[in-house]
């Protein structure tokens, strides 16, 4: 009996001991699963194509690397915004380009796909690229009120001829980039200055910083058309100080009469 009683407390300390272990063992398998489910949750197919319409919208410019290469690159305006949304749920988003000196004249415009990669696909968002029916009807359309931009019932009736489709895939861990990819080898048709098919290839970076390479190629595979050293990068816009103080900067001293010209070897203009 003694042995028995002396034997009891120790047990039932011990038991007591073990009991906050187990209990802290499954809060965290519960915490686990459950951080587990949230992560899963924020990278389904559409929520990759919602981060990647995110970055593409807004208000760009090539001004740094215009300046560092001024060889090579001008520095471009690049404006996007939402303008409908299809039925499956597809972002339909406008975009345009111009020098930044002459924002109200846009040289080229584009309505822009935004959606799931097929599943069949191994790629998580797919972009594709269309021109417009009646371009100008929408110039500056992201500049302009919403009771004064076509309705989206209308932009997705004015969804012209298909460009380009780029298949992004999530970049690889320790990577500068979200997002990266390219056209399907082989282009897409293309008669621009000689060109037989283009190229695209698209880049998103951490801070909606944008990469964009267009590309043109005649049947022999020379580049015809489109930057040779690279993809422009467009960074979202400064303050508007900044622009202002920048108005007398040699990138945005070009005569109107150069700006209004294909430069050979440089950005080219693409209609």
């Amino acid at each position: 009996m003694g042995t028995g009683s002396g034997s009891d407390p120790e047990s039932s300390s011990s038991g007591w001991s073990r009991a906050p272990g187990l209990v802290v063992k499954t809060l965290v398998l519960i915490g686990g699963a459950v951080l587990l489910k949230r992560l899963t949750k924020s990278t389904t197919r559409w929520d990759h194509s919602h981060v990647v319409s995110r970055s593409l919208s807004g208000e760009k410019f090539s001004k740094e690397q215009a300046s560092r290469d001024p060889d090579n690159y001008f520095n471009i305006r690049m404006m996007s915004c939402p303008a409908a949304e299809m039925v499956d749920g597809s972002q339909v988003l406008y975009l345009e380009q111009a020098f930044w000196r002459t924002p109200q004249k846009p040289f080229r415009q584009r309505l822009y796909m935004v959606k799931p990669c097929p599943k069949e696909l191994k790629c998580d968002v797919e972009v594709s690229s269309y021109a417009i029916r009646d371009a100008e009807e929408y110039k500056n359309f992201c500049d302009r009120p919403k009771d004064q931009r076509p309705l989206p019932e209308e932009v997705i009736g004015d969804i012209g001829e298909h460009l380009t489709t780029i298949q992004l895939s999530c970049c690889d861990r320790g990577k500068r980039c979200l997002y990266e990819g390219s056209a399907p080898p082989g282009g897409f048709p293309n008669s621009w200055n000689g060109a037989s098919y283009c190229t695209s290839d698209l880049t998103v970076l951490k801070n909606n910083e944008i990469h964009l390479w267009d590309r043109g190629f005649d049947d022999d595979g020379n580049q015809v058309w489109g930057p040779k050293e690279g993809p422009y990068e467009f960074k979202p816009a400064p303050s508007s100080s900044s622009i202002n103080s920048d108005v007398f900067s040699p990138l945005n001293m070009f005569p109107q009469s150069a700006l209004d010209k294909p430069i050979k070897g440089s950005f080219i203009l693409q209609e």
